[in-house]
């Protein structure tokens, strides 16, 4: 399987990604099909999986390069999977803020928005909430987050730490498997959003659950 096709795909992402408008008819000739998709996913696994045996031959300046277009490539994935929670009720709600080393589970109950923040392994709140599983956000609330943080949107911090003891056993994700690579499962990604919508029946909140995601810092 050749990398090439996959270097070049990267590279033209991280144009995309650094220009500020983009002409539609570009934008549909980039369309992602199904088959490229999982093309490129393979051929990046195979590229790590190489690691330290990749081509010597590659020049310092090629190595940065990539390393560059790959960078772009990671923001821009990172605001595309963003993309999963901005569209919820209540509307007035703003979007909270998804903090670094871990990840939000979010669900709309009852025309109200709850966040639940969570760390990866090796990192831990940084203000003790263990009896705080989730933030909320309504028409109670005066449309704004209830959060141990003064103004904005912010939710959690979560520094690196050698002990997780401010939170729930809950609100972390297990070892080997952080935020991304419980998104990147269906089926880990609903267990996550089921343990948290129990979680909110347990506390006596009521309502169909809608509008539930998950996003990574």
């Amino acid at each position: 399987m050749e990398l090439k096709g996959t270097l070049i795909w990267i590279c033209s992402l991280a144009v995309l990604s650094s220009t500020a408008a983009l002409d539609e008819t570009l934008l549909k000739n980039c369309s992602l099909h199904t088959p490229l998709l999982e093309r490129i996913s393979a051929d990046l696994k195979e590229a790590v999986e190489c690691g330290g045996n990749l081509p010597s031959a590659w020049r310092a300046e090629q190595s940065a390069e990539l390393l560059l277009s790959l960078r772009a490539l990671t923001d821009f994935l990172h605001i595309h999977q963003l993309k999963d929670c901005q569209n919820f009720e209540p509307k007035n709600c703003p979007e909270a803020e998804v903090h670094q080393n871990g990840g939000l589970v979010c669900v709309t109950a009852a025309n109200k928005r709850y966040c639940k923040p969570l760390c990866n392994f090796g990192y831990d709140f940084s203000f003790l909430r263990r009896s705080r599983l989730f933030d909320e956000c309504s028409n109670e609330t005066g449309h704004k987050w209830v959060t141990q943080y003064i103004g904005g949107n912010r939710l959690a911090e979560c520094i690196k730490t050698s002990s997780q003891i401010s939170g729930a056993k809950s609100a972390y994700f297990p070892k080997d498997q952080d935020c991304l690579k419980t998104k990147s499962s269906s089926q880990l990604q609903n267990s996550t959003i089921e343990d948290f919508i129990t979680e909110l029946k347990n506390q006596g909140i009521q309502g169909e659950p809608q509008y539930a995601c998950l996003t990574c810092g």
